[in-house]
């Protein structure tokens, strides 16, 4: 605590230095205008095979484009396909692509550009972590396992303007499925995936024009990109600012137009001054800690794993964040299509009574005061996450008597960390949704998902995943889901904390800012008013 306000403190009155300093600008020309864009993260890639992080996602969708996009209120609109049909069976989808859709370079966007993108996902030897998404479409499983031939996936080329897409079922968010990074075409040229901007070729509304590692991305606007009459915002400025209080400090000096983050100590100030900059919505994100499911002390332990589960006070935790989440003990969040969480069993107990079969649990494991629990608790360095990670270290403490030593890594560092599983027992998570359905965050645990960084492994779980993607009845479907949900939390090989709101702060002078549940705004939604 007295970290944090001195820290505070400090940027207080750096941010009173900046304001000063930042009075008198002239008037903004709206058609030269740059949105500044502040990221708590640098991105790992913009390959849209290979990014799964939120930070990669959002700015991916400024430089690609899909065969539909999100429109501000969420919903699913034509992009780079014109129009679209669905047969009777509701498996089959035949899109129309628009003849002036470009690449930045001045090439057409061809359906076979898509063939070539969805098939490298799936393709095993690519290993994509995001190749999950595409399980929907006819053939996807099998090529994922290693069973058949990326050629062999149900999407096909009838013409430069035609895309004939099959899938084993039906899925009526199949089209909002299309609007995320992982269905997105990536130009044929291999060398125009680097991230040098010279030789960046993409076919969004923006084109990548800088990558200063650690610092900010700039985007300009693509001039051959077919919607760009309606591109408002010339240049696109992603600032990575991990620190929130130093957002919040450059938000305020006239640095920054758009926060991804707001401090919990500066919102009573906020909702005063300046409420209609704050904000805050409901967000299809949850908070989890993965244990290592793959070796001592945890693996073999389920007792002692449900003892951590339970002696957490997720009520105490979310009120120490103080920005509106939402205690967590399912990993499905609310809100979710066709679908409604069962979330575990002692979410109600009295805390006296959690707390006491905590104890219980952790003796019964083997643990006690004179034969103590060591962990290491893996997390990327970020003010709230290191805030939770101390709390909940202290909560260990108190109530079972657990040692744990906190380790924190730059986002990028911490990516790749998190596979190495020798180097951590509990690590921090998250996960959002990429389209509205409960698969979405139930896949990420399946036995050979890449995303599953716990090693969790339980057939059954498997088995019923796959079988809830074999039915049509949307009520069979439902239960099956539920019951793979219980399975996973039965078996504690995560501990959920919390679900997310999105948090921003955004100047009265940016135009079309509408929060969504996925948290996506894409930069072409936007428009600078003189100021």
């Amino acid at each position: 605590m007295i970290l944090l306000l001195s820290r505070w403190m400090v940027v207080l009155t750096a941010f009173l230095v900046l304001q000063s300093c930042g009075e008198g600008s002239s008037p903004v020309d709206p058609s030269a205008a740059m949105l500044r864009r502040a990221m708590g993260g640098e991105p790992a890639s913009l390959d849209p095979a290979a990014a799964v992080d939120n930070f990669s996602v959002q700015v991916i969708q400024d430089l690609y484009e899909g065969l539909v996009q999100e429109g501000p209120d969420g919903e699913i609109l034509p992009a780079v396909a014109s129009s679209w049909v669905v047969d009777e069976a509701g498996t089959k989808y035949t899109f129309q692509l628009r003849p002036t859709a470009r690449w930045s370079n001045g090439d057409q966007v061809r359906a076979k550009d898509f063939v070539a993108a969805w098939r490298r996902v799936v393709d095993p030897k690519v290993g994509s972590p995001v190749s999950s998404d595409l399980r929907l479409i006819a053939g996807a499983t099998a090529i994922i396992a290693g069973k058949s031939s990326p050629n062999s996936l149900g999407v096909a080329a009838m013409s430069d303007t035609e895309l004939v897409v099959r899938l084993d079922r039906p899925a009526p968010y199949f089209p909002q499925l299309l609007a995320h990074p992982s269905t997105f075409p990536v130009f044929s040229n291999i060398a125009a995936r680097s991230h040098d901007a010279k030789t960046w070729v993409s076919n969004g509304s923006y084109v990548l024009s800088g990558w200063r590692t650690g610092t900010r991305l700039d985007l300009v606007k693509n001039a051959l990109y077919w919607n760009s009459e309606n591109v408002r915002i010339a240049r696109v400025q992603y600032l990575i600012v991990t620190d929130q209080y130093a957002q919040y400090a450059q938000y305020r000096a006239g640095q920054l137009d758009i926060t991804d983050t707001i401090p919990a100590n500066a919102l009573p100030i906020l909702r005063a001054e300046q409420p209609n900059e704050v904000v805050i919505a409901p967000y299809s994100a949850v908070a989890y800690y993965g244990l290592n499911m793959t070796g001592p002390p945890l693996a073999e332990n389920l007792k002692l794993r449900q003892a951590l589960a339970m002696s957490i006070d997720r009520r105490k935790l979310v009120e120490s964040l103080g920005v509106g989440q939402v205690a967590a003990f399912a990993i499905v969040p609310p809100g979710i299509w066709n679908y409604t969480s069962i979330p575990l069993d002692w979410r109600d107990l009295p805390d006296s009574e959690r707390i006491a079969q905590a104890k219980r649990l952790y003796k019964e494991a083997g643990y006690s005061t004179g034969e103590t629990l060591r962990l290491r608790l893996l997390l990327n360095s970020n003010p709230s996450i290191r805030q939770t990670a101390i709390l909940i270290s202290a909560m260990w403490k108190e109530e079972l008597g657990v040692d744990t030593t906190l380790t924190e890594e730059e986002f990028k560092v911490f990516l790749q960390s998190r596979t190495d599983k020798k180097r951590w027992d509990v690590l921090r998570l998250a996960w959002n949704a990429d389209f509205n359905d409960a698969s979405n965050f139930l896949d990420v645990f399946r036995s050979g998902s890449a995303n599953n960084d716990t090693g969790y492994a339980n057939p059954t779980f498997d088995a019923t995943l796959d079988m809830a993607t074999t039915t049509s009845d949307s009520t069979v479907r439902k239960e099956m889901l539920q019951n793979a949900e219980k399975l996973l939390l039965a078996d504690y090989a995560v501990i959920p904390l919390y679900f997310f709101v999105s948090k921003h702060l955004v100047k009265p002078y940016v135009i079309g800012f509408k929060p969504n549940s996925f948290d996506r705004i894409r930069s072409q939604t936007l428009e600078i008013a003189p100021h």
